[in-house]
């Protein structure tokens, strides 16, 4: 499959997530390095909304039905302490080393700056913010029928009293319907209105943008900058509002994640039959990307940074790793169980 290929099918993801078993996870922090050892079974979860669910040891039994008795490989769950969020399209939220009900599914969950609120896609496949610990739901949007939403990202947008412009904070997310991918914002604040189309293609002074096939918007900094990828072209875009909406293609990828300090942009590029994990500023005027990692023998999607900008987290086909920013050590595996990687702050 060629690059651009693998590319269009990363983003396509976006409006299909694979929902797996709800699992129980240890608090147990240690880590290792990506592709050793295998992932234990899931263990469904059980409890009250909000409630974290107690972990069993790392030595117990993870065993699947019908498998072999004896001790199941440790299982990591490496969120104690450092941020990390993970959500795998069940109600359970991997958190603070434990797991935290939702109340319903919680799909590719997203937090505010300050982390003191989740936005993600419900079961019923519409638009909600609640606490970190599940309590204080909110239905911000409601998806049409036959729409299918996903992605969804804070963007925050001070006032600037040089022009006139008012804060305001909203949340963008990725609308597919009869093929047709789009991007979509709303007030996070639910106001009565419906969601808009994102305008992505004004003042832009280079060939024509494309205005169908943009998805996985990723919003940060002060200024409300944010970059989406495009599964047609296979190319990554930034939109800045600040003043005016401009747009500029930035690298070819997938799957961008903008820094907290809305200036560099991590994203996925197929490299040698691996999905790669590349970092590219998007004030430098050379505007070179970065391979993290190299030397990839396994691949690395769905990346998002730490509150500070020192550190990556991304999926891996048995878990969540983590790596530094600058690329200056390879990835460690965090967590043995799969899902999309968030940070709160």
């Amino acid at each position: 499959m060629s690059s651009r290929s693998r590319t269009a099918a990363a983003i396509a993801l976006t409006i299909a997530v694979t929902a797996g078993s709800a699992t129980v996870l240890t608090g147990c922090a240690s880590t290792v390095k990506v592709g050793a050892g295998a992932p234990a079974a899931g263990v469904p979860g059980s409890g009250a909304t909000g409630s974290p669910t107690a972990a069993p040891s790392a030595s117990a039994s993870a065993s699947a039905p019908g498998a072999p008795s004896g001790p199941a490989a440790p299982v990591l769950n490496g969120t104690a302490k450092n941020g990390l969020t993970i959500s795998n399209g069940t109600s359970r939220v991997l958190m603070n080393g434990t797991s935290v009900d939702f109340g319903t599914v919680v799909r590719d969950l997203a937090w505010n700056a300050g982390g003191t609120r989740a936005a993600f896609i419900d079961g019923n496949g519409n638009l909600d913010t609640a606490n970190p610990d599940g309590s204080g739901r909110v239905l911000v949007a409601r998806a049409p029928s036959g729409e299918n939403w996903s992605h969804p990202t804070w963007q925050t947008i001070k006032a600037n009293s040089q022009y006139g412009s008012p804060a305001s904070t909203s949340l963008i997310f990725a609308a597919s319907k009869n093929g047709v991918l789009q991007v979509k914002r709303v007030s996070a604040t639910p106001d009565g209105k419906a969601p808009q189309l994102t305008d992505t293609g004004t003042d832009y002074d280079g060939p024509g943008l494309p205005h169908a096939g943009n998805a996985w918007p990723s919003s940060s900094g002060k200024l409300g900058t944010t970059v989406y990828a495009n599964a047609g072209t296979g190319d990554i875009y930034v939109l800045d509002e600040n003043v005016r909406e401009q747009v500029a293609e930035v690298a070819p990828g997938s799957e961008p994640a903008l820094s907290p300090d809305g200036e560099t942009v991590a994203f996925v590029r197929s490299v040698a039959g691996h999905d790669h994990l590349f970092t590219e500023p998007l004030q430098s005027p050379e505007r070179v990307a970065k391979d993290l990692t190299p030397t990839a023998t396994t691949d690395y999607t769905e990346p998002a940074w730490s509150p500070d900008g020192r550190t990556i987290a991304a999926r891996v086909p048995n878990g969540v790793a983590t790596l530094p920013s600058d690329g200056s050590a390879a990835p460690t595996r965090i967590s043995s169980t799969a899902g999309l990687p968030a940070y709160r702050g």
